[in-house]
């Protein structure tokens, strides 16, 4: 967690806010932004924390962006962040925020104070979908398989996932087993402290399946140290084209987790559209491409107000669910 006090966070803010709005340049055909501050909600390493630094890796190869600088601020669960970016509005339009889906989730549970609706939404950008895996061992080769030992042994069937009973994994778990036409609520799950101790927990057979970010099975997948039973895509994912997607098995689940880009609540409408058409032309170029096929994500470009119907939409498919779970 970086300790920069406020008062260099209202600094560095108003510096970069300054820089990149003190003019543009031409290259290649595109106008270059001079500079953009990118905040994350959490530590380094992170998916945040890739993502942003991801974007701006392409944003710079690309000759979109002159530079790019990165400032880390954890706490509460991305709220303090996001407040951060609030009160300091007025000095902050030259910073792009990253989030995801756990905003969506957090506001619900009342975790973090703010939604989504107290920033400018940018645009979603890449999306992660989710996946159910089991040890290249298990006898579970399909996702039916894994269903016909459920309706046998409810409670002894074990699902494990990267977050606390609520958490992502968890509905998106719940997701699946209630498309597949079963109890959402019945199953057990089991919850790690992060992806990594759940993944090591499936593989030494604490747990019977895992609930997880594609992205994050793609590599053992390939290694042949774990088997993706389904995919919540509605169509196969490149990355890995061998892994089946619940949907062509019958089972209508699908999610993603999206990753996109927030900005300070009152930032001008034309300096928006200046972030929002610097990432539609980052997204086609090969720079971004090799960042994007390196962290296994997929493009889902959705700007304004795209952005904000996919996010309501999926705020009420979550809450929804929290609520039938007894989460809300």
């Amino acid at each position: 967690m970086n300790t920069f006090g406020w008062t260099r966070r209202a600094l560095v803010a108003a510096a970069t806010a300054t820089l990149a709005l003190s003019g543009m340049a031409q290259a290649d055909g595109h106008k270059m932004m001079d500079q953009v501050h990118f905040l994350v909600p959490g530590g380094a390493g992170g998916g945040w924390d890739g993502t942003a630094r991801g974007t701006g890796e392409a944003l710079m190869g690309a000759g979109l962006v002159g530079n790019a600088t990165y400032e880390n601020m954890s706490g509460g669960g991305g709220g303090v962040a996001i407040a951060h970016l609030i009160e300091n509005a007025a000095s902050s339009h030259g910073t792009l925020m990253v989030n995801s889906t756990p905003i969506v989730i957090r506001a619900l549970t009342g975790e973090i104070a703010q939604s989504f609706r107290d920033l400018t939404l940018v645009a979603g950008t890449v999306g992660d979908y989710a996946a159910l895996v089991v040890t290249k061992d298990s006898p579970l080769q399909t996702m039916e398989d894994a269903l016909a030992l459920y309706r046998t042994a409810p409670m002894d069937f074990a699902i494990g996932g990267g977050s606390v009973p609520g958490g992502m994994d968890h509905l998106v778990a719940a997701i699946v087993m209630q498309a597949a036409g079963e109890d959402p609520t019945a199953f057990n799950y089991i919850g790690y402290d992060a992806g990594g101790e759940a993944m090591a927990g499936l593989l030494s057979g604490e747990i019977d399946a895992l609930s997880t970010g594609f992205s994050e099975a793609v590599a053992l997948a390939q290694q042949g140290e774990i088997r993706i039973l389904g995919v919540t895509a509605p169509e196969r994912v490149a990355a890995y084209a061998d892994a089946p997607t619940f949907a062509e098995q019958g089972i209508d689940a699908q999610f993603v987790n999206w990753r996109g880009f927030f900005a300070a609540p009152g930032l001008p409408e034309d300096q928006l559209k200046a972030y929002q058409d610097m990432l539609g032309k980052m997204l086609e170029t090969p720079e971004w491409e090799a960042v994007r096929s390196r962290m296994g994500l997929v493009n889902i470009y959705r700007p304004g107000e795209d952005f904000r119907s996919f996010l309501e939409a999926q705020e009420k498919q979550l809450g929804d669910l929290m609520r039938e779970l007894g989460f809300l």
